[in-house]
């Protein structure tokens, strides 16, 4: 009997789903503290007037055997200037252990890529923390380039208010 992957678009009812596995991927980037979101906040994220992201439910079953979630990916749209075309920032990829090394991940990535491709994008681009040798490995498997010289930069809280705040012209 063969376990089978397919991919679907998230829906409103996979919303806790998604925040467990947020909250799951944040302990094993021994980060479990840095969540702050909430589901409330990822279903209006997810699926209010205006949504500021996307998602996608990996499935595995077949045959006989009963479709089961498998993992997620949380993705938005992003810009180039170099190239002055849209791409797609993957934000969140992750399968709980048990569903490792079944072909979810790479499955995931797959559809990922086919939706940047198939929406005319030019690239498909994420972060993955250094000690993470298994999905760096990965990453370069399937042909992602790893771009050692850029370093990712964030402002937020009292930092991003600060800076905020140097302001000489008022908002428009």
């Amino acid at each position: 009997m063969s376990v089978e992957v397919r991919i679907r678009e998230a829906r409103r009812e996979d919303v806790g789903l998604i925040f467990g596995w947020i909250v799951e991927l944040a302990e094993y980037e021994r980060a479990p503290d840095q969540v702050r979101g909430t589901p409330e906040l990822l279903e209006g994220a997810l699926f209010g007037p205006h949504p500021s992201a996307e998602g996608l439910i990996a499935e595995t079953g077949g045959q006989e055997m009963p479709w089961e979630p498998a993992g997620f990916a949380v993705f938005y749209r992003t810009f180039s200037t170099w190239e002055c075309q849209p791409g797609i920032w993957l934000e969140d990829l992750y399968v709980p252990p048990v569903g490792r090394r079944a072909g979810v991940g790479g499955a995931l990535l797959a559809r990922l890529a086919e939706i940047t491709v198939a929406r005319g994008y030019t690239r498909l681009e994420w972060a993955a923390l250094d000690w993470n040798l298994p999905a760096l490995d990965f990453y370069i498997k399937i042909g992602a380039a790893r771009l050692e010289e850029w370093k990712l930069h964030r402002l937020d809280g009292e930092a991003l208010a600060a800076v905020a705040a140097r302001t000489s012209s008022p908002a428009e």
